[in-house]
């Protein structure tokens, strides 16, 4: 219990949060990865909760290797056995045992961008359309604009209004074909098909839901629709979701990230708890004073 001498007190009061749902606003410099580190570490050591019941969700590789590695430093190798990953390499996980649900096969491909603009020159191609009038890579970012707010080819096509979105609906179409007749998931699809996957499979989301008592998420602010409705439906049957995040701190706007998502938590878990780390550990009063202004 030595780590818990670390930290002030409305850092600990967070640590020490087991049940429920949690929401911790944490501004730059708070300490909010000792915290998400220590809060997992003391679930394991204190609670005995089983590493595997543990969920913990970061924005890059460098941010889950190094939370993993100083969970492993206060608890030792069950830190090791902790799911923490980026959303998309929990997604691949996910999708390797159960792919096949959705048609594909479990030993399914990513495609890269390089691969996605092949993809889509093609689809343009077979549709007589210029690939100098209609930039591929725009015709990518509408698409993954579009599968990052969970909006198939179908309701796109339904929703078209002007001329680009019409030949967008085309092309995402004949793209998501290819797609599959390649047994192949582009980046965006990793979030959507496990999307998919729980909603049209309710015994698959229940175990995932059974595996992972117990979810936390970093950056949260930064989440888009599609990670939200991934999270929630992992966490709806036991409901220990903590969210960790800044309002005034997104800066994945460009994404798609959904800054509602952190401000409307409560609305989503009225009883969640509610914990603000506001000392700054890392910049001086002069830096906070003016970073604020």
């Amino acid at each position: 219990m030595d780590y818990l001498n670390e930290l002030n007190p409305v850092q600990r009061r967070a640590v020490e949060h087991v049940e429920g749902p949690l929401l911790i606003i944490a501004g730059a410099g708070s300490g909010k990865t000792r915290v998400l580190t220590y809060r997992i570490a003391h679930l394991l050591k204190f609670h005995q909760v089983q590493p595997y019941k543990i969920l913990a969700v970061t924005f890059t590789n460098k941010a889950a290797r190094e939370m993993k590695e100083r969970v492993s430093k206060v608890v030792g190798f069950r830190g090791e056995q902790v799911w923490v990953n980026t959303f998309h390499s929990t997604c691949v996980q996910i999708l390797r045992q159960y792919a096949d649900r959705l048609g594909y096969k479990r030993n399914f491909q990513i495609f890269d961008s390089v691969d996605q603009q092949a993809v889509i020159k093609d689809c343009l191609k077979d549709l007589n359309m210029d690939p100098k009038k209609f930039d591929p890579r725009a015709i990518l970012g509408s698409i993954s604009k579009a599968k990052n707010e969970l909006i198939t080819y179908e309701q796109y096509n339904e929703e078209a209004i002007d001329f680009w979105e019409q030949m967008v609906a085309k092309v995402y179409e004949k793209y998501q074909k290819k797609l599959f007749q390649n047994n192949a998931f582009d980046f965006d699809d990793l979030i959507m098909a496990t999307v998919t996957l729980f909603q049209q499979n309710p015994d698959v989301l229940e175990r995932f839901q059974d595996r992972f008592q117990f979810i936390m998420v970093d950056e949260y602010q930064d989440t888009n629709h599609a990670q939200y409705v991934l999270i929630n439906l992992l966490a709806q049957k036991y409901r220990n979701l903590c969210v960790v995040g800044d309002e005034d701190q997104s800066i994945y706007s460009f994404r798609g990230a959904d800054i509602r998502n952190i401000l409307d938590f409560e609305k989503d878990y009225p009883e969640a708890t509610v914990i603000k780390l506001e000392q700054n550990y890392r910049s001086t009063k002069k830096i906070i004073a003016a970073a604020n202004s």
